[in-house]
């Protein structure tokens, strides 16, 4: 997303002022809509590109047959401002006009964590072998996708070697009112919780052989400042 900065609004504040379907996923408004046909999705994009060549700044826009996701974030300040909550309740307000429902499915984001002893040594590999960069130095990212539609990664610094422990693990952005409904299908599907310690911000789960991943929300995370 292009555009100028404005002033940062924090992750409590977005979630106060933004209108429904938009959820925020860390440094990132979210929100996904149901159009029904490719032409319903056409016209409702081109109304948003209006919208944000008026308004000087731009989401990025997926349009697929019947659905229509949108990501909206201030990469020039590397978060959320005014500037990203004033497009979103835009957006909503043309989604309404033209009767165009929000997706049933709840917005996510993945990113993808890696546990090493020498950090150094291993991220020019992954930065090579995904054909990734480095993020900012005050994105929430280690290494991002130049095209902006692959999972980032991240490195978790180990303090000892953990050969019987898996070493990758997922990284699942929520919005911070459905975790705790993901949080039990997991659990109902098999899965154990292994530390809510620094829940809100992320629960660790396992799978039933111990493959890892976390939920995670704005709460409690840098974003939330």
């Amino acid at each position: 997303m292009t555009g100028s900065s404005g002033t940062p609004v924090s992750a409590a504040a977005a979630t106060e002022v933004v209108s429904d379907p938009w959820r925020v996923l860390a440094d990132k408004l979210v929100a996904a809509y149901q159009t029904g046909s490719m032409v319903k999705g056409g016209e409702f994009v081109a109304r948003i590109i209006d919208a944000a060549e008026a308004a000087g700044h731009h989401p990025d826009i997926d349009l697929r047959y019947g659905t229509v996701h949108l990501v909206l974030t201030t990469h020039s300040a590397h978060q959320l401002t005014e500037a990203d909550v004033a497009l979103a309740n835009t957006i909503a307000q043309i989604a309404s006009e033209l009767g165009i429902e929000p997706s049933g499915t709840s917005v996510a984001q993945v990113d993808i964590a890696i546990d090493a002893l020498d950090i150094a040594a291993i991220r020019p590999f992954w930065t090579a072998v995904l054909g990734f960069r480095d993020a900012a130095e005050s994105e929430p990212i280690d290494l991002v996708d130049p095209d902006g539609r692959l999972p980032g990664v991240w490195f978790q610094q180990m303090d000892e070697a953990r050969p019987q422990r898996n070493r990758i693990h997922l990284d699942v952005l929520v919005p911070h009112d459905v975790v705790h409904e993901r949080l039990q299908a997991a659990l109902t599907a098999g899965g154990q919780l292994l530390s809510d310690e620094y829940a809100p911000a992320f629960w660790v789960l396992a799978d039933a052989e111990g493959n890892e991943a976390c939920l995670c929300t704005w709460q409690g995370r840098n974003s939330e400042r």
